[in-house]
């Protein structure tokens, strides 16, 4: 179905439905991994090494695309390219290991502070994953993630830490749209049957995943009439979870590949 910009408001729910699958399938594959945060989990196969992996890679992916691989591949390199082993074992004196890493307003003490808080967790938890559904069952929330990424976020600054640390993992509860974090769960959660997403959890089902809202989803959504609200919060993810569901109940955070590329590919 090739339909021009200016065709696109015009389409019924269901050529909209048509449209937004085909850019999935269009998009979704192994050619996407390349220029995109996801392969740096794609370097690993340990599944521990692929959770923390992704987990900081999806922390420091905000800003030019190139600029994020750059800086993510320097952070794996200063973690001897062993995340796991690293965070598990990781004492004061490897703090030294980051002097001088910068990404944008991610500094050497925020680093620090994550090897800390992952080496907690996943020493308390067993994993990211048993956090956030441990979190998930005992919010009351059957239906999407946000109070257990609440959650998520006090459990993590569970310790001393600067107050500009906090700003690099959202809290959907301050109205946070958590990007980062929806992105993350994506990667983690969803299949990897067709190459990109690495779907090494297994106890989060797709239906809850919301979409990693940012300025190309957000404004491909509205310019598709998906998503009204003006804001790129909470409020807004949530309106255009809504939306995406009633095409896809059961994984309605696929149409993340339509979104983003024709926004941030197509130029939409």
């Amino acid at each position: 179905m090739d339909k021009s910009v200016n065709n696109m408001i015009k389409l019924s729910k269901l050529e909209l439905g048509e449209f937004l699958n085909e850019k999935v399938i269009e998009f979704e594959t192994r050619d996407f991994i390349k220029d995109d945060p996801i392969s740096i989990p794609h370097m690993f196969s340990n599944n521990k090494d692929i959770e923390i992996a992704g987990f900081l890679a999806a922390t420091i992916a905000w800003g030019n695309r190139k600029s994020i691989l750059k800086n993510a591949n320097r952070l794996m390199e200063r973690m001897d390219n062993s995340p796991f082993d690293f965070v598990m074992n990781f004492e004061k004196t490897d703090e030294k290991v980051f002097e001088g890493f910068c990404h944008r307003t991610f500094q050497p003490e925020d680093a620090v502070y994550f090897m800390g808080a992952l080496r907690r967790i996943v020493s308390e938890y067993g994993s990211l994953e048993n956090l956030i559904v441990s979190n998930w069952k005992a919010s009351g929330s059957p239906d999407n993630l946000n109070a257990a990424l609440s959650h998520f976020h006090a459990v993590f600054f569970d310790g001393v830490h600067a107050d500009r640390t906090r700003k690099h993992v959202a809290n959907p509860s301050q109205g946070s749209a958590a990007k980062r974090l929806n992105m993350y769960l994506r990667w983690m959660v969803r299949s990897s049957k067709n190459g990109v997403d690495l779907g090494i959890w297994d106890k989060i089902p797709t239906r809850v995943l919301s979409i990693p809202l940012d300025v190309h989803t957000s404004n491909v959504g509205r310019s598709l009439g998906l998503l009204s609200r003006k804001q790129n919060d909470w409020k807004a993810v949530a309106e255009l979870d809504a939306a995406l569901r009633a095409y896809d109940p059961v994984d309605p955070v696929k149409f993340d590949f339509a979104l983003f590329g024709l926004g941030a590919i197509e130029g939409f």
